[in-house]
């Protein structure tokens, strides 16, 4: 029998759900969250079972693509648990996005358990930047988990930087050719204006993607390609290389017309648009429905409905989203 496809009221399929397991992290980057960071009581957040099942709901109507986020999820106990589960789904892709930091113990565990791919956050070569940025991280921790990945044999793996002008940007020629030397795939990202931060001015920080291009463009050619990962990410190849260079802009070329996903708090709150307020309770659904699946399957459709056509990022920095990334799910 042929699944179900949700559609939203722009004609849009949404086939792809990033599902967030934690709230908490152990790295604290400035452009995520605040230093001091007050985490979610246990009660609050979805247990294993009730993300499994909210998993479970999204792949019969459809769902192709997940996408476990936080926080850092490798820091939620009992985490493999929901990797082996939603693994034996029969997604397209299954992936996760981390910060590297638990990887060289977890790397292989997961890539057993079912994980297909991996986003590793890294946003600076130097170890001095690299704490500056994450507040509390080590960068060798973070380099040895990337070669732990590579050595796990996952279909892929690919590296997350969020560019800062006057922060990192001067490096990303360094991690081109970092990516490069690693075979592994690297995506610079616009920061995006989620939460009150204090350390930078992010309209005086955007660097935008064409910006990012140009500098690339002075070290190695790049090639538009028409791959697709199924998410935001425009895609560029060298000539002599493997290694694809991706470019997220939601503030330049924002990806709306194409947008196929949602997001799943660990609260439970199903976000229509990362740049928009539109959410859906369900973990209200599953608690006040326990023994049916039908209420759920039911929200999530009429859910649908509320997906705005687009979002309105500033490139001034103004922060419309009063929510810190790491309670979006990344």
């Amino acid at each position: 029998m042929a699944r179900s496809k949700l559609t939203d009221r722009f004609g849009r399929t949404v086939d792809y759900v990033r599902l967030s397991v934690t709230d908490r992290c152990d790295f604290r980057c400035v452009y995520c969250m605040a230093e001091e960071m007050t985490f979610l009581p246990r009660q609050q957040i979805l247990s294993l079972e009730e993300l499994a099942q909210v998993a479970r709901t999204f792949v019969d109507l459809g769902t192709e693509k997940i996408r476990l986020t936080g926080g850092e999820p490798l820091v939620r106990k009992d985490i493999l648990e929901l990797v082996k589960d939603i693994g034996s789904l029969g997604l397209r892709d299954f992936a996760m996005t981390t910060n590297g930091s638990k990887l060289t113990t977890m790397a292989e565990p997961l890539r057993k358990a079912g994980l297909k791919r991996l986003n590793i956050s890294l946003d600076s070569l130097d170890p001095d930047k690299f704490h500056r940025i994450t507040r509390t991280g080590r960068l060798n921790q973070v380099l040895d988990g990337v070669d732990a990945a590579r050595e796990a044999g996952f279909e892929g793996i690919k590296l997350n930087t969020v560019v800062m002008k006057g922060g990192n940007d001067e490096e990303v020629p360094a991690l081109v050719d970092f990516a490069r030397r690693k075979n592994i795939d690297i995506t610079f990202i616009e920061e995006m204006p989620l939460g009150e931060i204090s350390e930078h001015d992010r309209g005086e920080a955007l660097c935008t993607s064409d910006e990012v291009r140009d500098i690339i463009r002075q070290h190695h050619e790049l090639m538009p390609t028409p791959e697709d990962s199924g998410g935001p990410a425009r895609y560029f190849r060298m000539p002599d290389s493997n290694t694809k260079v991706g470019f997220i802009s939601p503030h330049s070329h924002n990806f709306c017309s194409t947008c196929n996903r949602v997001r799943v708090t660990v609260e439970g709150r199903l976000l229509l648009c990362l740049g928009n307020e539109h959410s859906v309770d369900l973990r209200h659904v599953l608690r006040s429905h326990p023994e049916s699946n039908e209420k759920l399957r039911e929200t999530i459709i009429n859910a649908m409905d509320l997906k705005p056509e687009r979002h309105h990022f500033s490139s001034e920095g103004d922060v419309q989203i009063l929510r810190f990334m790491n309670m979006t799910g990344g």
